[in-house]
């Protein structure tokens, strides 16, 4: 006599904000007929030994605060719980220099980079070569990203942030100036496949959507199959998405993002990129149940 399998889950949403991709997601997640599923608010969570988990197959952490992601990813890991994307994943994308050495490591190409802890950092610059960019270690959305142009800039900006930054700020992150023609590339992984690309166009040199970038499909070719796969194999596979520049000698991955952003590029792709994650987070949920 044959038995039936039973293939529902339960899978967790670990959220900060409602956003309207943590909206899509739920539409996707309330239409899949083997997924039950429960959104859980990180700022009413404790995580303590002495606070038993909720039951779930999986935890899909779409946390906005990287400080907040890490400490529920280890926790949760901790007491024997599956996750996307894991903790170590999403140590290594939050952090830009852990995300260059985690690259340079696996041979995946990317800009030159430097970090400099202190007082190095003018001489780090000038020996990478004007123009360059710092970025904060931690950061997201184009924010507090600087284009250094000469020696003026560079000592205004390292001063400003050895003075005022915080922690974070202290080492200063340089990676090297890619002229881009207008434009960069967003591609999105997830599990073992590449399922979209988009180009974010504008005429500044900072491209992010979140500062006004334009997006326009990009096809997917073998070329940037290839690298993303690379790059999203190197941080630990899962859900992420990879930001390339067109160099003059070939693609470079500038950063991996494991929180990714999608709402601006369904239409523009045709890709239903959230029901692609909901696969993916089912199976990772069948995986461990």
């Amino acid at each position: 006599m044959s038995r039936v399998r039973n293939t529902s889950i339960h899978i967790t949403m670990l959220h900060t904000l409602i956003r309207q991709d943590e909206k899509l997601l739920m539409a996707k997640l309330d239409a899949h007929p083997s997924i039950s599923w429960s959104a859980l608010d990180e700022r009413k969570v404790v995580l303590s030994p002495d606070h038993p988990l909720p039951h779930t197959d999986l935890l899909f952490c779409r946390s906005m605060s990287h400080c907040a992601s890490l400490a529920a990813l280890e926790h949760f890991e901790s007491q024997g719980q599956a996750c996307c994307n894991r903790h170590e994943t999403v140590r290594i994308c939050g952090d830009k220099f852990s995300t260059s050495t985690t690259l340079a490591r696996h041979a995946v190409p990317q800009p030159r980079y430097r970090l400099a802890l202190g007082e190095e950092a003018l001489a780090t610059i000038e020996e990478l070569g004007y123009p360059c960019v710092i970025k904060p270690v931690i950061g997201s959305w184009g924010r507090l990203v600087s284009r250094i142009n000469d020696r003026h800039a560079a000592e205004a900006v390292i001063e400003h942030k050895l003075t005022l930054g915080g922690l974070h700020h202290q080492a200063i992150y340089i990676q090297e100036f890619i002229d881009k023609p207008g434009r960069d590339i967003r591609a999105f992984a997830v599990g073992d496949q590449c399922i979209a690309a988009i180009y974010r166009n504008s005429p500044h040199w900072i491209t992010n959507t979140a500062r006004g970038g334009q997006a326009t499909n990009c096809p997917v070719t073998p070329e940037i199959s290839d690298i993303v796969m690379e790059a999203a194999q190197a941080v630990g596979g899962g859900i992420v998405a990879i930001d390339l520049l067109e160099g003059p000698d070939g693609l470079l991955v500038c950063e991996v993002n494991h929180t990714m952003e999608f709402k601006n590029s369904i239409s523009v792709t045709g890709v239903d990129i959230p029901g692609s994650m909901v696969d993916h987070l089912y199976q990772l949920g069948r995986k461990h149940s």
